[in-house]
């Protein structure tokens, strides 16, 4: 029998015994057996009748196989009866056991592609082989476990062998290649791991035998981002580098993505998080292309790096960057709007001299979100939004507004919004009518409520101004949720009958009097 076959059929016997039926299974026990004394007495050949010792040991070990017959326990069993080859074959075999379309049982395959990640001396050998059958099969698979068992083997290939996984990757996948750069990401995601494969980028490189791979790579910017990383560079040399690179500016999802992840990895270490002050404009303008994913990780950049800025040096940028978030306070993904408005408020505590006032006005912009945000049903974003609205209130020096948020008074915060800042009750007004098209309820409920608020707050408004108020309420006449319908007619009614504040005079009597 020849040694690649042998890996395969253990393999596939392997997936056949978690069958759930009895006679599959154990109809693969018992081939298991017998392929287990033929790799035994091919290990021992002077293995006899007469040899007892190593008799009792093989009926002792094919024992052990059938009282305890786990796909990790009969592969520990075999392991040092395999030869490297056979070992990577039965790993591919569970690999691609892992795809969709397979019948064979994913668990049992992710928790023997979980053994060998943690073994890979013994069973990634084949670095090339590994990395070909992952990237191909990698596809295939869309359960996240499932995906995520296969892609964790790059890890350990990439520490134990960067050579051989950063030049199979570019001999297989072409400029773009999606699965590739997911492997690329996943690497990318270990501090240890990201500089040795930029390392071995930046080898390869300049390494004439392997520039036909490598000239799709400098259009991926790793490479550029390779040379940053993979010298000791001081800050302005760090700077002036990549003052001529600006890899940034990258407009391809995928690309900036990745590209993002090993930044984010990278900045995990003080020093290098100081050098790359310099890229905090472009991450800014990240923002801007309105994509989630590199949108997230620019905002995790974000926030490492001006930690460990001096708030002189981090007050004018943090100006920028929080007007910059406040579109993201209501984003749609919940993980984003939480992180945008945790950063929103550490930003307000970053501003120091002039740029504390210019924090104030945007930070004024940012209160109605970060207010309605409070009934967000994403308990997590609720919990940050209502810490965001208390460091607001410090910032302004707002006493009742800091005290109704301490102590939970959600709905009187509205109303003090308003008093304390009555001349832009019309603004807020306007701000609010947004979320009548929130998709979470509560928020709609929030709405409404604050628009009766605001529109008894509005001094001498036109008939046609209320009915216009009016108007946006009633698309919510037909709202699924009943409370909300209710509300609405409440609110519609309360907002035509109620009194509007009177403009206050100009000149009061004792002003008269004593001029």
């Amino acid at each position: 029998m020849q040694m690649p076959i042998i890996g395969q059929l253990l393999g596939h016997l392997l997936l056949l015994l978690s069958f759930k039926e009895e006679e599959t299974s154990r109809l693969a026990l018992d081939a298991l057996c017998l392929l287990f004394q033929f790799k035994y007495q091919q290990r021992w050949a002077t293995l006899t009748e007469e040899n007892t010792q190593l008799q009792g040991d093989l009926e002792a070990e094919t024992t052990s196989l059938r009282t305890s017959p786990s796909a990790t326990h009969i592969i520990e069993c075999f392991a040092e009866y395999l030869q490297p080859s056979e070992r990577s074959d039965l790993v591919r075999v569970f690999i691609e056991a892992t795809t969709d379309s397979s019948t064979f049982g994913k668990e049992a395959a992710r928790s023997v592609l979980d053994m060998a990640k943690g073994n890979p001396d013994l069973w990634l050998v084949d670095v090339p082989k590994i990395t070909s059958c992952i990237h191909k099969t990698l596809g295939c698979i869309k359960t996240v476990p499932a995906r995520q068992s296969v892609e964790s083997l790059m890890v350990p290939m990439a520490d134990k062998c960067p050579q051989e996984v950063v030049t199979t990757l570019l001999q297989v996948a072409p400029g773009g290649d999606s699965t590739a750069l997911a492997l690329w990401e996943v690497m990318f995601s270990v501090p240890q791991t990201v500089r040795s494969i930029l390392r071995e980028l930046l080898s390869q490189l300049w390494d004439l035998k392997s520039r036909l791979f490598c000239t799709h790579l400098e259009d991926y910017c790793l490479v550029r981002l390779a040379m940053l990383a993979s010298r000791d560079l001081g800050d302005r040399t760090f700077a002036a580098t990549y003052l001529d690179f600006r890899f940034l500016k990258e407009e391809r999802p995928a690309m900036l993505s990745l590209v993002l992840r090993g930044i984010m990895t990278l900045s995990e270490t003080v020093e290098m998080a100081r050098k790359m002050k310099i890229i905090l404009p472009d991450l800014m303008r990240v923002l801007l292309f309105g994509y989630k994913a590199a949108t997230t990780k620019a905002l995790l950049v974000f926030r490492t790096v001006m930690a460990q800025l001096e708030r002189k040096e981090a007050s004018h940028v943090a100006v920028q960057m929080a007007e910059f978030l406040l579109p993201l306070l209501d984003d749609e993904l919940s993980q984003l709007r939480e992180s945008s408005i945790s950063l929103f408020r550490d930003l307000m505590k970053m501003a120091v001299g002039n740029d504390k006032r210019e924090m104030k006005n945007v930070v004024r912009l940012g209160l109605l979100p970060l207010f309605f945000r409070m009934s967000d049903q994403t308990q997590s974003v609720a919990k940050a939004a209502g810490e965001a609205l208390l460091a607001a209130a410090e910032l302004l020096n707002w006493k009742p507004l800091k005290h109704l948020v301490r102590t939970q008074q959600t709905w009187q915060i509205g109303e003090s919004l308003l008093k304390q800042d009555s001349s832009r009750a019309q603004e807020f007004l306007i701000q609010s009518l947004s979320y009548l098209k929130d998709a979470q309820a509560s928020l709609r409920e929030a709405a409404v409520r604050f628009i009766g608020l605001a529109a008894r707050h509005l001094t001498n408004p036109s008939q046609r101004k209320l009915a216009e108020i009016c108007s946006a309420l009633q698309t919510l006449a037909e709202d699924s949720e009943p409370s909300i319908r209710s509300l609405v007619a409440q609110t519609v009614i309360i907002i035509l009958s109620s009194p509007r504040e009177q403009p206050r005079p100009r000149w009061t009597l004792r002003a008269l009097c004593c001029r």
